[in-house]
């Protein structure tokens, strides 16, 4: 599988918000998250970082 977690950077921590993330679309200032079980939220953040070989999306709000 290649799908990756989805944290939420607030301060000095990272959150984690969604796994198993398949897909992640801009929406104006919003983020349209979705996972491979159809699960979707809508966040208020933008791309922070990609950690591919670990499997991790840094978003920041």
């Amino acid at each position: 599988m290649c799908e990756a977690n989805a944290y939420l950077i607030e301060g000095d921590d990272k959150n984690l918000i969604m796994e198993a993330v398949d897909t992640i679309e801009p929406d104006g200032d919003n983020l349209l998250i979705c996972n491979i079980f159809g699960e979707q939220k809508v966040v208020k953040a933008s791309i922070h970082s990609l950690s591919l070989v670990d499997h991790k999306i840094y978003l920041k709000g």
